[in-house]
């Protein structure tokens, strides 16, 4: 798949940095996207359901992030393109 497609798509890749907007309002703001890889996620992706769970990671490392984050809560952000 090209950049230009995925751009136009609005996906989001690992490693991507998305403004979370979810439930967790002290949480809003700059991430990068990383598949969640805890054991929920993991055996919800065994069982081939295709909700997409991310955990996000600061990227200067100074606070811990959310997991289990849901794509509707990520805005892909315009430094990723």
């Amino acid at each position: 798949m090209s950049d230009t497609l995925i751009r136009s798509l609005d996906l989001i890749e690992p490693g991507d940095l998305v403004i979370y907007h979810g439930s967790i309002p002290s949480a809003h703001g700059l991430w990068l996207a990383v598949p969640c890889g805890c054991g929920i996620c993991a055996q919800l992706d065994r069982f081939g359901l295709s909700d997409v769970r991310f955990a996000l990671v600061d990227p200067w490392e100074e606070r811990s992030g959310p997991h289990h984050a849901r794509r509707e809560s990520l805005t892909r952000s315009i430094a990723s393109t």
